[in-house]
C-alpha cells in the first residue's frame, strides 16, 4: 500500500503546510483564532488543537509516544496559548519527520492493535492503513482550518503538494 518514501513525504509535507498555517494563523487576534467558525473543532485553535491531540494520540500507538491525557472530546482545548501550541506543533512535526526517516518496510507489513475510546473497542488494522490515516486525518482538518483563515481574510499561499515539495529536478 505505502512506504517508508510516502511517509518522509508526507511528514515533509506536513510540517511546511503546518508552518503556512499557523504563519497565517498567527496573523489573526486571538480572539479571530478562537472565534467559533461552525467547524466540528469550532475555531481554529481548537482545530489545530485537536491535530496535535490526535498526532500525539497515533504515535502513541505507532511509535510509543506518550499519549495525550484529555479525552477526544476536550482535544479542542489542549493548549490555550497559541504560541505553546505553536511550539508543541514545530516539536511534534520534527519528530514525526524522524520517525519516518527510520520507518522500515516491513513494519508497515504488519498490524495495529489498539482500544479506541471513540469507538470505545478493541480494533486492529493494517499499520499502513493507519499511518495513511495520520497523514489524511492532519490534511482533513487542515483544510478546514485553511478555509477558516481564508474566511478570516488571511491566505496561506499554495497548499498543493507537487508546489510544496518541488522536485530538486
Amino acid at each position: 500500500m505505502i512506504t517508508p518514501a510516502f511517509a518522509r513525504t508526507m511528514a515533509a509535507y506536513n510540517a511546511v503546510l503546518n508552518t503556512k498555517i499557523y504563519a497565517a494563523a498567527a496573523r489573526l487576534s486571538d480572539a479571530d483564532r478562537k472565534a467559533d467558525r461552525g467547524a466540528f473543532w469550532r475555531s481554529i485553535h481548537g482545530t489545530l488543537n485537536h491535530l496535535v491531540w490526535a498526532d500525539r494520540m497515533w504515535m502513541s500507538r505507532i511509535d510509543g509516544w506518550k499519549a495525550p491525557s484529555q479525552s477526544l472530546a476536550e482535544s479542542g482545548t489542549l493548549h490555550e496559548a497559541f504560541d505553546a501550541l505553536s511550539e508543541v506543533r514545530e516539536t511534534i512535526d520534527a519528530d514525526l519527520a524522524a520517525w519516518a526517516a527510520r520507518l522500515e518496510p516491513g513494519w508497515l507489513d504488519g498490524a495495529l492493535t489498539w482500544f479506541s475510546g471513540a469507538a470505545g473497542h478493541e480494533i486492529t488494522a493494517p499499520r499502513a492503513l493507519i499511518v495513511t490515516h495520520l497523514f489524511n486525518h492532519q490534511t482533513h482538518h487542515r483544510g478546514q482550518v485553511h478555509a477558516m483563515l481564508t474566511a478570516a481574510g488571511e491566505r496561506v499561499g499554495d497548499t498543493d503538494l507537487p508546489l510544496v515539495l518541488r522536485s530538486p529536478n
